[in-house]
């Protein structure tokens, strides 16, 4: 194993990604609301079709990642890496071209289209291949480095948001987007679980070498016999083969519906409540993004091996619970800005339970262990839109049975408080090996 500093090409891969992805989600609400509510600060409609398109992208995501996590334990990380990084890159160019109403549509839809592989897919691989790249005692690190690495992408896209004009945002995510596809395919080394060298089966090649060692673990007769596409009750078996790994999947979920929840509801009450724009927006997320840096790339190395991460998980729940609540009773325009300082310790959570689960499962399950998780908080992404978004949009309307705008966001603070319940019960213990949990007999 390499170590974390053999993790350099993944990180700048990610950085760029991220960056791309990040610097429009400031102008997002804006363009949403122009195309489809021009001179309103409150519309039910765009809060509707936002959360549509978040419940569409969970029910792809739930299938696809579990699936490409599986497949990259085969194939190899870089390789499938390749198929979501270059299919986000043609929504962002789109709006590139024009932010007229008829590529709004094109946006909304190729956005959606393409997230169905791309929204957990990339996520997904950058852990595995740190799991495959990295012991289990630096493992914790590396998780809090590479998601600092993200948050460091949303504080430099939403700063150049802030000074960017609208037409030149998708410009810059365009490019960048492109060039984190190139610089992966031409620098980043492929990966294998367990370190291995050489590729079990080339995804490009059609057909499957003649000449294996009869000994081989990873023999031709071996691949044919192996299930790429896990079946639900494969995964399922999976996550009950450890008790922590099912504990620390139930904790994603809950923690998942919330930041759908937020994601889906958050932006469009400070539209209807303060009137924010996209400046504002880039503002808030900036000192968002800025507290998740400091967390993941300081805090986190620093407590994690003193205190371990199952006392940072529950820590980094409660924390994110408070800052919901405090934001659902806003009742100046500070307010959301001091809720996010909360999120220095919210922030802890998602790397927390990454490292859980690594440990879990041996160095051929990284893959599908992690993609099996992010299925299932992309499940969380299907109901939130499903619970959240009409509650949104019936509180922040002039026909919610009481005043108060801030309701949903209060029950979605809830989510990562049933969370924090079901983390107490994850006690550490010594890792359990799980294999060939997909594989059947000859």
């Amino acid at each position: 194993m390499e170590g974390i500093r053999g993790l350099w090409h993944l990180f700048v891969t990610v950085f760029f990604h991220g960056f791309a992805s990040f610097v429009v989600l400031p102008a997002i609400t804006d363009i949403t609301m122009l195309a489809l509510c021009p001179g309103r600060d409150e519309c039910s409609l765009a809060i509707y079709l936002s959360g549509f398109q978040q419940a569409i992208i969970g029910v792809g995501t739930v299938v696809m990642t579990p699936v490409i996590g599986n497949l990259s334990d085969v194939y190899g990380r870089k390789s499938l890496l390749t198929i979501p990084l270059t299919l986000s890159i043609i929504p962002l160019v789109i709006m590139a071209c024009s932010r007229e109403t008829s590529f709004f549509y094109a946006f909304y839809v190729l956005r959606t289209v393409t997230a169905l592989v791309g929204e957990t897919s990339i996520n997904c691989l950058a852990l595995a291949y740190v799991a495959d790249n990295v012991s289990e005692r630096e493992r914790i690190s590396a998780f809090a480095i590479l998601a600092g690495i993200t948050s460091a992408a949303i504080v430099c896209g939403t700063l150049a948001a802030r000074f960017l004009s609208t037409a030149s945002i998708f410009q810059v995510a365009a490019f960048a987007s492109i060039l984190s596809t190139v610089y992966m395919r031409i620098f980043l080394k492929e990966s294998l679980p367990g370190g291995d060298s050489s590729l079990r089966q080339p995804i490009l090649k059609g057909g499957v070498s003649e000449v294996a060692d009869e000994g081989d673990v990873y023999s031709p007769k071996t691949i044919q016999v192996f299930k790429k596409i896990p079946s639900p009750g494969e995964l399922i078996s999976l996550l009950r083969s450890s008790k922590i790994l099912s504990q620390a999947t139930v904790v994603s979920f809950f923690q998942s519906l919330a930041d759908g929840g937020m994601q889906a509801s958050l932006l469009y009450f400070l539209k209807a409540r303060f009137h924010f724009n996209k400046n504002q927006f880039a503002d808030l997320m900036l000192i968002f993004s800025i507290s998740g840096a400091t967390s993941q790339l300081l805090f986190m190395p620093m407590f994690a091996t003193a205190i371990g991460e199952e006392k940072l998980l529950t820590i980094g729940l409660i924390m994110g619970s408070m800052s919901m609540f405090l934001n659902s009773i806003s009742w100046a325009v500070w307010v959301p800005y001091a809720a996010t300082l909360f999120n220095v310790f919210g922030y802890l959570v998602q790397p927390s339970i990454r490292s859980i689960a690594s440990k879990q499962v041996g160095p051929h399950d990284q893959g599908r262990a992690q993609g099996c998780i992010l299925g299932i908080s992309s499940f969380a992404n299907i109901v939130s839109p499903l619970l959240f978004s009409p509650l949104t949009a019936l509180f922040l309307s002039e026909e919610a049975p009481f005043n108060f705008p801030g309701f949903s966001i209060m029950c979605i603070g809830l989510a990562p408080l049933i969370g924090f319940v079901q983390s107490l019960m994850i006690k550490a213990s010594p890792k359990q090996t799980i294999t060939n949990v997909c594989v059947e007999s000859p």
